[in-house]
């Protein structure tokens, strides 16, 4: 069997993701000036289905969403970003850009000052009202809406393709592909494991079907408890009894575990208690769609890979 380590992939693949970088942005960015005669249009689809066509390569990019300014410097663009939402902590030189408002509530000054020739908002996290503001005021706005790890390396395609950087992100994208591959292959058709993923204790919230990390929990094998809910459902302790997880999987605000995690040692009888399977994810790693979810995926699938093997985890 084939195991797979956090520290490989931020070690391995970061350091390849770098060196690539390094060798790609120089050329990349030499093109700054157009030839003589106009190039030719540039358009994608978005995940609201509208084409959004640029007579050039984005210049002057705005990102409305952490996750979203991510993948931005994954597709190589990174250079051409101006602004960025509140949170936009990774990479660290995001962390220097003028801030347009929070995800939630955008600043529309800042950004109308900004003068973007490229808005990447995010469909379900922005407010839809702002985003279309931005579109009637004749801005192009990529609206993107990931809901797969499959799916992020498109976005990573569809960002380069509209900043003129293919050579890193066709390249970044398809090395993350080959690393998905091999997380898929080694995990998803093995035993089943019930899994119940806490977002938050009070209210206590979850994630439901159409999600990223209920993906990241197929992947691995797993079963969501509330797999057949809607988007961060707010369950009940006596629904999560009644299902039984053989593993709890926390993520809570920060890097740190969440003390509430260990609320759950109150009820001995579930099997995630009872075999010490409460474990602990960075949200940063599971709930945002990047390259790091690589990294997420990895601990989510050993997590449940040690429930596996726990003599108790299907009675």
């Amino acid at each position: 069997m084939r195991h797979f380590s956090s520290m490989r992939f931020m070690t391995g693949f970061k350091t390849e993701l770098l060196a690539l970088t390094l060798a790609l942005t120089s050329s990349a960015i030499a093109q700054t000036s157009p030839p003589s005669n106009s190039p030719p249009a540039i358009s994608v689809t978005d995940d609201n289905q509208r084409t959004v066509t640029l007579a050039q390569p984005a210049q002057r990019i705005v990102s409305l969403a952490p996750s979203l300014t991510e993948l931005l410097y994954a597709a190589g663009a990174g250079a051409q970003v101006v602004g960025v939402s509140e949170y936009s902590d990774f990479p660290p030189e995001a962390k220097t850009l003028p801030v347009v408002g929070r995800y939630d509530l955008l600043d529309m000054e800042t950004i109308v000052a900004l003068a973007p020739d490229l808005i990447v908002a995010w469909r379900t996290g922005n407010p839809r009202s702002a985003v279309q503001s931005l579109i009637d005021l004749g801005f192009n706005v990529y609206v993107a809406e990931p809901t797969t790890i499959a799916s992020i390396a498109d976005h990573i395609e569809r960002f380069a393709t509209l900043a003129g950087t293919q050579a890193i992100g066709l390249a970044t994208a398809e090395h993350f592909r080959e690393e998905l591959a091999l997380l898929d292959n080694t995990y998803r058709n093995r035993e089943p494991v019930s899994v119940f993923y806490q977002v938050w204790n009070e209210p206590l919230i979850s994630v439901g079907g159409n999600e990223l990390i209920n993906d990241i929990i197929r992947l691995c094998g797993g079963s969501n408890i509330f797999g057949d809910l809607g988007l961060a459902p707010k369950v009940s302790e006596e629904a999560v009894l009644l299902r039984d997880p053989a593993v709890i999987i926390a993520s809570g605000m920060d890097a740190s575990r969440p003390a509430w995690l260990d609320d759950w040692l109150r009820w001995p009888q579930l099997q995630a208690v009872a075999n010490g399977h409460l474990y602990f994810v960075p949200p940063d790693l599971v709930q945002r769609h990047s390259l790091r979810v690589l990294s997420g995926t990895e601990q989510t699938c050993q997590h449940i890979e040690a429930a596996r093997h726990s003599p108790a985890n299907n009675r």
